[in-house]
């Protein structure tokens, strides 16, 4: 028997909590409600979520603090619920490690898709006979593996939330070849992804942070048009 999918829900507001809940539970996922950040922290451990709802407006540790902890910890898929819609609290929010960001008031549906968007991003391909071959890059010093998702930077394992990931493979599987923000956008969050570029933006300044420029690679700018991977 296949086990569900556990989705914990951190939002003060219990109706709206309930209410996501019970959409949820409607498509098969097992869900844990809790009203603050400090409950949020503890249930990491003893539900062990695959991914988190997260409303950024709690009492005591706000969301912000809690995805901070969280991903200082865990990769698991964070996507933050709020009533902010200013752009500054959405790139906030994604340069904390939040995987999505959502304004309420949001449709039901659209959340859903959204969960399970992030949630195949997120889960790394079954190898079988019939594909066997793994989704990998290798370069001095780096190796990126979308099957497995993993990241080893100078012989040492590097902790990526998913879409950094395919952010970074997407990119060193075409060297050299110079990719503008709108194809990355659509290439890595698809079509169900409602955001803007700057989003691409922070994720590059993310992967920066952990992958340092190389004598023999880096991550370039190509001011006014987009991103690649340079390969000298």
């Amino acid at each position: 028997m296949v086990s569900k999918q556990k989705i914990l829900i951190v939002d003060d507001d219990n109706n709206i909590a309930e209410l996501i809940s019970l959409y949820l539970t409607k498509e098969c996922f097992e869900t844990m409600i809790v009203n603050d950040g400090e409950s949020a922290l503890s249930a990491m451990d003893s539900f062990q979520p695959g991914l988190i709802l997260l409303d950024l407006m709690l009492p005591g540790i706000d969301g912000y603090q809690v995805c901070r902890e969280v991903r200082s910890k865990f990769s698991t898929p964070i996507i933050m619920l709020s009533a902010k819609g200013e752009i500054f609290d959405k790139v906030l929010g994604l340069e904390l490690g939040a995987d999505d960001y959502m304004e309420k008031p949001f449709d039901s549906k659209e959340l859903v898709a959204r969960v399970k968007a992030v949630l195949r991003r997120y889960k790394p391909a079954v190898s079988t006979p019939e594909s066997s071959h793994d989704k990998k890059v290798e370069y001095p010093d780096l190796i990126v593996n979308q099957t497995n998702y993993s990241v080893i930077y100078k012989g040492r394992t590097v902790d990526m939330p998913p879409k950094e990931l395919e952010l970074l493979y997407f990119l060193a599987a075409s060297p050299n070849h110079v990719f503008t923000r709108e194809q990355l956008l659509d290439q890595i969050w698809g079509y169900e992804y409602i955001g803007d570029t700057r989003t691409v933006d922070v994720h590059i300044k993310r992967l920066r942070e952990k992958i340092k420029d190389h004598s023999s690679w880096r991550i370039a700018t190509i001011w006014g048009i987009g991103y690649k991977f340079e390969v000298k």
